[in-house]
């Protein structure tokens, strides 16, 4: 299960929207499985149908969250006409086995949380915290 707060689901939505019609994606830093620090990434392929993180940057941010004592636990990024789930091509990218893989579908407006491990996917349950009132 994902265990994620309204302000880091709210973050992914709003990159997506603003980056549609292309898709959006980035990463959530964290320590211990939790998810806490948003890092939107720039869609080096600028595509509605395909994302790629711009290698360059990607190695900035993976570099910075070891400098931090960091993991990417999240993965995270949308489809603009399609549900959200993965693609073919998001399965055959995914690398790191820990991750929880996050989908959101602009068209449907769909928040899906996913593990993929060997090419194997396993949806999984979101609980969002939302914050105190």
């Amino acid at each position: 299960m994902l265990t994620i707060s309204r302000e880091l689901v709210d973050q992914i939505i709003a990159h997506a929207t603003a980056d549609h019609p292309d898709e959006a994606c980035g990463v959530i830093a964290g320590r211990d499985g939790v998810p806490e620090r948003f890092v939107p990434m720039e869609n080096a392929e600028r595509s509605p149908t395909f994302y790629r993180f711009d290698s360059m940057e990607q190695f900035r941010v993976w570099r910075d969250m070891d400098d931090n004592d960091e993991e990417p636990v999240v993965i995270y990024h949308s489809h603009t006409a399609t549900e959200a789930y993965p693609s073919r091509t998001d399965v055959s990218y995914a690398s790191e086995p820990h991750a929880h893989y996050v989908l959101y579908s602009t068209a449907l407006a769909q928040f899906r949380s996913f593990r993929i491990v060997d090419g194997v996917v396993e949806e999984e349950d979101v609980k969002i915290l939302e914050p105190d009132a």
